[in-house]
Order: C-alpha cells, then sequence, then structure tokens
C-alpha cells in the first residue's frame, strides 16, 4: 500500500540581481542618456570645487568627496563633452585596494553619492566594471562602471547651497568675534572690581561667573550654540557693568602704594609741558606686572554704546564738580579748566587713530576709550591704568596717557619708557606736583609757535 506524502516543501525564490528599479535611479540614467556636455565656463574640476567648499551644507561628507575626487581623476575633458559620459569602469577591487579600504566601503560610498545626486550606474550584465578608450582620440568606446554624468546637473544647487554656507560662516565668525568683544569688556571691568573692597555679589563669584562661559569657541559648535553664549556675555556684561557704576565715586578702592625711588621727579614747568625725561625715577614694577586677575588678558578697544553714555556723562559731572572742592587731586591738577576741545587738539595723530569714528559729537568717553586703546601699543599696564584711574579719575588717566604719547613723540630727548613717564605722573599728582593744564596748554602753544 503506497502512502502519498501532504507535506508541502517550501519554495526557495532566487534573486534576480542587478539594482532596483527607483524614481531616483531612472531619473539618473535619463540624465546620463540626455547629457549634452559641460557649459564653456565650465570644467569638471569646478564641479568638484563646488562639492569640496559646500562640503556638508550640501550632503557630502569627507569620504565621499576623497572617492569623488579619486573616481573624478580617471575622466577626461572629452567625456565631459556632447556624445560622451565620463563613466569610471575600474574595477571594485582595484579601487578599495587604492583607497584602503574594503569593497563594501566604497559600495556604501558609492549609494550616499548617489543619493546626494552626484552618480548613477551604467552596469553591465553581470555587474562587471569594464571598457575600452579610442587609442587615437582618446575617447571611450564602450564603458561600464560609475557614471558621473549626474554630478553636472547639480551645478546650480551646489552654488545655492555654497551661497548658503558662506552667509551661516559669517554669521558664526561675527557671532564670535562679538563674544571676543564682550570677554575683553568683562575682562576689563572685573580688573577694576578687584580693587574695590566689600563689593556685592563678591568678587570670587562674579570671576567664577566668566569663567564658567568663557569655554573656547570651536567650530563644531553650532550657530544657534554660538549665539545662546553671546548673550550669557551680553548678560554678564551688563551685570557688571551695573556694579561698576553703583561703586564708582563712593566705594573704598584697595591700590598697594608703590614704592618711590630715592630720586624724585622734577616739578613741572608752570608754562610749559612736562618736557624732560623722568630718568630720575626707578620703575616701580607696575609697567611690567600682569594682570592681578588670574587668567585675564590686557585691555579692549571699545566699551559698549551703553557704557559711554554712562561713562561720559559721569566724567562731565566730575569735572564739572571740580570747583566745588578745591582741596580735590583733580583740581590741584588743573583738570577743571581743561576743554575737550583743546584735549583733541592737543593730541598726536597716533592718538587720534584711537578715537571713535561713529558718527556723532565727540565727547570724553571717547578720549578715555581711545587712551585706553593706546595704552598697550605704549606698554603701559592694566594695574598702572586701574591706580591712574582710582587716582585722577578716568579723565585725568587719559590725559596722563595722552601726554606721556606726545613726550615719546618729540624730536629733542623723546621719552624712551613712557611706562615709567605715566607712572611718574600719577606719583607727582599725589603730591601735587602736576599741573595738567599747563601741559595742555604748553602743547597747545607750542604748536601755535610751529604755525
Amino acid at each position: 500500500m503506497q502512502y502519498i506524502s501532504q507535506i508541502e516543501l517550501p519554495v526557495i525564490k532566487q534573486g534576480r540581481g542587478g539594482r532596483i528599479s527607483s524614481p531616483k535611479l531612472r531619473k539618473s540614467l535619463e540624465q546620463s542618456q540626455d547629457f549634452c556636455g559641460l557649459e564653456e565656463d565650465t570644467n569638471r574640476y569646478d564641479l568638484l570645487l563646488l562639492v569640496k567648499r559646500s562640503g556638508k551644507a550640501a550632503g557630502f561628507s569627507t569620504k565621499m568627496i576623497n572617492l569623488l575626487d579619486y573616481y573624478m581623476a580617471f575622466t577626461r575633458e572629452c567625456d565631459w563633452e556632447e556624445g560622451s559620459s565620463p563613466v569610471v569602469y575600474q574595477s571594485l577591487s582595484r579601487t578599495s585596494l587604492d583607497l584602503g579600504v574594503s569593497e563594501r566601503q566604497i559600495q556604501k560610498l558609492e549609494k550616499a553619492l548617489f543619493e546626494v545626486g552626484a552618480i548613477t550606474w551604467n552596469d553591465s550584465g553581470n555587474h562587471r566594471r569594464f571598457g575600452q578608450r579610442c587609442p587615437e582620440s582618446g575617447t571611450i568606446l564602450y564603458a561600464y562602471g560609475v557614471d558621473l554624468t549626474p554630478l553636472a546637473y547639480l551645478k546650480a544647487d551646489l552654488q545655492a547651497k555654497l551661497v548658503e554656507k558662506k552667509e551661516h560662516d559669517s554669521a558664526w565668525m561675527e557671532t564670535k568675534r562679538q563674544i571676543s568683544w564682550q570677554r575683553r569688556q568683562i575682562r576689563a571691568v572685573l580688573a577694576e572690581l578687584e580693587l574695590i573692597e566689600d563689593i556685592d555679589p563678591p568678587f570670587h563669584e562674579l570671576v567664577a561667573s566668566y569663567e564658567e562661559i568663557a569655554v573656547q569657541i570651536r567650530t563644531t559648535m553650532s550657530l544657534e550654540n554660538v549665539k545662546g553664549r553671546l548673550e550669557g556675555h551680553k548678560e554678564l556684561h551688563k551685570r557688571v557693568l551695573g556694579i561698576l557704576d553703583a561703586y564708582v565715586g563712593g566705594a573704598q578702592i584697595r591700590v598697594t602704594e608703590p614704592q618711590i625711588a630715592k630720586k624724585s621727579s622734577p616739578k613741572s614747568d608752570q608754562k610749559s609741558t612736562h618736557y624732560k625725561y623722568t630718568k630720575q625715577q626707578s620703575s616701580n614694577k607696575l609697567d611690567t606686572s600682569r594682570d592681578s586677575l588670574n587668567g585675564f588678558q590686557k585691555g579692549c578697544s571699545r566699551t559698549s554704546e551703553n557704557r559711554t553714555d554712562r561713562a561720559g556723562s559721569r566724567d562731565s559731572s566730575q569735572l564739572s564738580e571740580l570747583k566745588e572742592e578745591p582741596d580735590n587731586i583733580h583740581t590741584q591738577c588743573g583738570l577743571q579748566h581743561i576743554t575737550l576741545k583743546q584735549v583733541l587738539n592737543a593730541a598726536s595723530e597716533r592718538f587720534r587713530d584711537h578715537l571713535s569714528l561713529e558718527p556723532r559729537p565727540m565727547n570724553w568717553n571717547d578720549v578715555v576709550e581711545g587712551a585706553y586703546s593706546l595704552k598697550k601699543e605704549l606698554h603701559i599696564s592694566q594695574n598702572s591704568w586701574s591706580h591712574a584711574c582710582v587716582t585722577l579719575g578716568r579723565t585725568g588717566a587719559a590725559i596722563c596717557l595722552l601726554l606721556t604719547d606726545q613726550a615719546t613723540l618729540r624730536e629733542d630727548d623723546p621719552v624712551l619708557k613712557p611706562a615709567g613717564y605715566f607712572n611718574a605722573m600719577i606719583n607727582r599728582a599725589k603730591t601735587g606736583e602736576l599741573h595738567l593744564n599747563n601741559s595742555i596748554f604748553g602743547l597747545l602753544k607750542k604748536d601755535e609757535d610751529i604755525d
């Protein structure tokens, strides 16, 4: 008796092989067939340069660009002309050996290039890559492999991506520059706040707040991240400025008195500028000392517009009140007799180059900021500047630096150590021997005599 088995065995489907068709693949093949050559003002390496410059903005990774660059070297100018196609028919194994990666990695990179629309394939029946060129003309007679024709159709898109990338990079760099500017302002204000006793909040908390946001800006950070950090710097800058404005004028300043050398500075001439170089004054090391604030760099070139208004009005009010305080050190130095116009006329060309070029009338704060910017060129330290501001105020310190600048530029016996000269003037102010008004008037009279 025979038994017929009712068990059904599974049917194993054989793979068809080849690439799976898709609208994207069919479109790329149509582009290859309709290719009419590159424009007259474009060559194949112009396309490659667009790819390299647009980079990730257009979807190209570094490895993808390297493979595309490698394939581009196998093509010739005649391949990019009408009636031909830039097909790279080198075997997959040879490509993987040249680039030092596996064949599978090459296939993944080719697929990624296809997804961004840079290549397609002209496959043979068994997917073997081969071809032949004409020995005489060098044109391709037949070829099966990677077709670079779709790259020619990406030119407009790549150019648009490149424009977007340039705008993004420009905004990123501008944001980074603003952060650097804000940091200089914050460090400069903190250097002044360190001289003030018993501030609220404590100084170390302000330093900790700065160090928390003062991280290195790297190109791997997104534009949104960098803009967020800029806002943090602006908030801290505004905060420390508010604290400084609240304490300036009424706080007790903690300044170490510089040691005076045995030889004192000579008295000023009542009718001329500080003319002789102060060789008898030894350096008190303020001109060579580092900033007292740990890790802070020196100085800044400009402050914010808000600080300009506040500082300018504060200095103007201080100058107007000098006449009411006959024993004030500012009055003894003759600051109440000096006008803004006189200071600007007495300034050197070098000093004027550091003044603000804003489309508005000049004010005292512009003179202060110009002096602050110039002090680095004269090798005057931040500690010396702070000491001068504490002694004579910001306006008085600026006038002293202006006179120091003029002393270094005179033809007869120029000052060789401006830092020591600047510190000597501040020390003379404490003893009542400094007369800034006579110095300014002397410079103006000297200019009149020259004219």
